[in-house]
């Protein structure tokens, strides 16, 4: 079997989410971040470290075989007729949107012969071509905020998370987001090596370790209906006799964001004992 060759981003907010998630996976991980390249012999894999912006090109002419990256910056790339998205990551969530002086502009058909810079001009330049808007784009690598005070474009479009740098600027976002990014694992289409499905199901494991919790608790047996009610677990619940024959002990998966609303709901029940469990990983 040909080992798996993943490009992973180098630098910038996604590189340190995506190597935790990498490590909480079971996979080796550089501790030097001028390391280029990482072989992890016991699973197979070898990782390459590179800019987020460049890794669908490799993964799209097919010199790696996976890569993980920003949604926007894949669609950015053109590549979409040779690299497809096999699964989002739920890691560095952000939204991309037009925006311009505070209330200069308020709907897209107003950019019409305006210019708009931006780093991501193939993005842009699909989604005005596709809407009949009549705009010049212009290229800019970073701090795309100031072309509009240097009179190099007269509005901007970017990658918003909180959109702090924006307001801070001058500028207001306005029309619907042209796209919701986060970091996604891609592949070459129709190409699909056998330890992707192993690292595909890891990563997975990953997400939903973080989203669940493990709850136990004793209860007695005439309340357990009423307390399954509150705890289904992705199935069903675990069920185990205790040494009173009067109670069991019930463990299952609970959602991380709801494990104190129903620890509460269980002790109004009758429950008792009720513990919580961080889960480091798991495989559905």
């Amino acid at each position: 079997m040909s080992t798996l060759r993943v490009a992973v981003p180098n630098k910038g907010s996604l590189s340190a989410a995506v190597t935790e998630m990498l490590s909480e996976a079971g996979y080796r991980q550089r501790r030097d971040s001028r390391e280029l390249a990482l072989t992890d012999p016991e699973n197979d894999v070898e990782f390459f470290y590179l800019r987020p912006r460049d890794i669908a090109v490799y993964v799209g002419r097919g010199v790696l075989d996976l890569g993980i990256t920003g949604r926007d910056l894949m669609m950015d790339a053109d590549v979409d007729d040779a690299v497809e998205e096999l699964m989002p990551l739920g890691i560095g969530a952000s939204t991309f949107r037009i925006a311009g002086p505070q209330g200069e502009f308020s709907d897209f058909s107003e950019l019409n012969g305006k210019r708009i810079a931006t780093s991501y001009r193939v993005l842009v330049d699909h989604y005005l071509e596709e809407h009949g808007i009549q705009a010049e784009t212009v290229r800019l690598d970073g701090a795309i905020e100031t072309s509009i005070r240097l009179g190099v474009a007269d509005a901007v479009a970017d990658v918003v998370e909180t959109g702090s740098t924006m307001r801070a600027a001058g500028l207001e976002p306005f029309g619907p987001a042209l796209m919701k990014s986060e970091a996604v694992l891609i592949g070459r289409k129709d190409h699909h090596p056998k330890a992707e499905d192993r690292l595909v199901r890891r990563l997975r494991g990953v997400i939903v370790a973080r989203q669940y919790a493990m709850l136990d608790y004793d209860i007695p047996k005439s309340l357990v209906d009423e307390a399954m009610r509150l705890t289904p677990g992705l199935e069903s619940p675990t069920i185990s006799p205790l040494a009173d024959p009067e109670w069991v002990a019930v463990r299952a998966m609970v959602k991380e964001n709801l494990v104190n609303r129903v620890m509460d709901e269980l002790y109004d029940v009758g429950a008792r004992a009720i513990l919580v469990t961080p889960i480091n990983a798991c495989r559905l």
